[in-house]
């Protein structure tokens, strides 16, 4: 038996006009500036957002009334050229507790000059979810998932000017 390839990975990058450690920092400790409100799989208005910057760290919603959503773990911490997370939403739309139906995102950043970087997400191994994972490629893949908090990351740079 001849095993199929999965499908290929979602892509998706952004340039931002700062240096690499600066694109890194602003990624990991502004997290939740970026990632809308309104992706939320908490039954509370989230209060913030908390990406915890080390291996084994976690990345996570803390609602309003104090519950927390961890939707992603933290695999790879590599300052400040790597992340890789896991992505523990089902195609439900739920925490996935079984981490074998788990996918990963990973996000590299890349210095074009000393004051632009290039940001990339690729998420893949998203068929791990098994039946529906189609939909979580369509979500991060849509105009709402990966390239709206690319765009939203990247808007945080020309506010600093």
């Amino acid at each position: 038996m001849i095993k199929q390839p999965g499908p290929s990975p979602v892509r998706h990058s952004v340039v931002v006009e700062a240096p690499i450690a600066r694109a890194f920092e602003v990624f990991t400790q502004d997290f939740g500036s970026f990632k809308p409100r309104e992706h939320n799989l908490l039954a509370a208005p989230i209060a913030e957002t908390i990406f915890e910057p080390r291996v084994g760290g976690h990345v996570y919603d803390r609602g309003e009334d104090g519950s927390e959503c961890r939707f992603a773990r933290v695999l790879a911490y590599d300052p400040p050229n790597r992340l890789l997370l896991s992505w523990d939403i089902s195609p439900r739309w739920q925490i996935e507790t079984d981490l074998a139906k788990t996918s990963e995102w990973e996000i590299r950043f890349t210095a074009e000059t000393e004051s632009r970087t290039r940001v990339e997400i690729e998420h893949r191994h998203i068929e791990r979810h098994g039946e529906g994972w189609e939909g979580v490629r369509g979500g991060v893949d849509g105009e709402q998932g990966w390239p709206l908090y690319l765009q939203r990351y990247q808007e945080l740079f020309s506010k600093v000017a």
